[in-house]
């Protein structure tokens, strides 16, 4: 047998490029793109490190908590440190079982996952994949939603029904068009996505238009509420869709730890529905899928609610406080319930995003959203909003 030649080995393996892979994968996994995180922070944390004052990093551009967690987690990372050689509990009891304290479920309505991410991801494999029923399972969601929502659908290999958002002049610009989402259903459809607040506009709907809406889809769709700011929503005609769960076996809501209680580097998220959905989904989980330190440390920040009400205040203080300079600035800002503002610049925000980067303030751009003339800002303390705005004020 003959050696293959270093030159012919280093050939061969140049040749197995991108595209040769991706021919082997599944179709929906061919169409799709990476989620697309915005910057890389980590090279932009090494290129300012160091620099203090008004030249250090502002990160406002993923929607993080700038009070950070409890003290409660992270003494209770620190009690755990000792056992991270020891696998987690597998079955997330102790975590499953405050979350249930909490929200006045059943632990068996509750699945845990590696973030939201994770657990929206999973909907889709599970209830829109291939040899279902119908020979293209359909996936509903509006234009201006979370990424994942498309992700979701493309990587299941499932058709996407995207409805068109409310119009910008309206009372709730770019949020949830509830009729255009109801309009898009169809015999195929299997799963339909909602945000509720709804990230990357910030707005929301009510209690009665979130009922009447589920009252009005097919049962046989389930209808999946992403409810990751929902502790940050202080708009008196907002409801979480967990009252609704009783009545409606087809919702499920997912939650995360990343947002309001300030512990998005531990990567955990939440989700509750009918014990049956929860019952097949656990079929597919991973095992393990959440680590000892993270479910110690959100079990402590349930705990914790004064840290909970207290990050959440200041957060709506300063996102009104925010929209208000910028408004005063001449920007369009748009209403918003969670822990940023989306601003319209009236022209192409991509110079303005990389002039503030140069400046050391990151901000999430959205032309990826199909709105090149915004940016999303993270509400960020005193400090950073204030170093925002100066920034702004040198660009603009």
């Amino acid at each position: 047998m003959n050696a293959m030649t270093d030159e012919a080995a280093a050939g061969t393996v140049a040749a197995l490029d991108e595209a040769w892979f991706a021919a082997r994968a599944t179709p929906g996994v061919r169409g799709l793109k990476a989620y697309d995180p915005g910057h890389d922070l980590v090279a932009f944390r090494r290129r300012f490190a160091g620099r203090a004052g008004d030249a250090a990093l502002v990160e406002l551009g993923s929607n993080e908590n700038p009070y950070g967690p409890s003290d409660a987690a992270r003494a209770a990372i620190l009690d755990n440190l000792h056992a991270i050689h020891r696998y987690p509990d597998p079955l997330g009891g102790d975590l499953k079982r405050a979350l249930s304290a909490k929200h006045g479920v059943a632990s068996e309505r509750i699945l845990l996952g590696n973030g939201s991410h994770e657990l929206l991801m999973q909907l889709g494999q599970v209830f829109a994949g291939p040899g279902l029923d119908v020979a293209a399972p359909e996936v509903v969601f509006a234009r201006h939603a979370f990424a994942v929502f498309a992700l979701a659908t493309q990587a299941a290999g499932a058709r996407m029904r995207v409805a068109e958002p409310l119009p910008r002049d309206a009372t709730m610009p770019l949020g949830h068009d509830l009729d255009a989402l109801l309009a898009a259903i169809t015999t195929d459809t299997r799963l339909l996505y909602v945000a509720n607040p709804n990230n990357p506009t910030g707005t929301w709907f009510g209690a009665d238009a979130l009922a009447a809406f589920i009252a009005r889809v097919p049962r046989e769709v389930i209808v999946v509420v992403d409810e990751a700011y929902a502790e940050m929503a202080d708009a008196p005609d907002y409801a979480s869709a967990l009252g609704l769960l009783d009545a409606y076996p087809n919702v499920v809501v997912t939650r995360t730890f990343s947002k309001a209680y300030g512990l998005a580097g531990l990567r955990t998220g939440y989700l509750i529905g009918a014990p049956g959905l929860v019952a097949v989904m656990e079929r597919l989980r991973e095992s393990f899928n959440v680590n000892g330190l993270a479910l110690a440390a959100c079990e402590a920040a349930l705990r914790d609610e004064a840290h909970l009400r207290s990050a959440c205040a200041r957060n709506a203080g300063q996102r009104t406080a925010l929209s208000e300079s910028l408004r005063a600035r001449g920007l369009e800002v748009f209403p918003s319930q969670t822990n940023f503002v989306l601003v319209g610049f009236g022209r192409d925000a991509a110079p303005i995003e990389r002039a503030l980067t140069e400046r050391g303030v990151i901000l999430r751009p959205m032309g990826g959203y199909g709105l090149p003339d915004c940016l999303r800002i993270s509400v960020g303390n005193p400090d950073e909003n204030r170093r925002l705005l100066a920034a702004l004020d040198e660009c603009l």
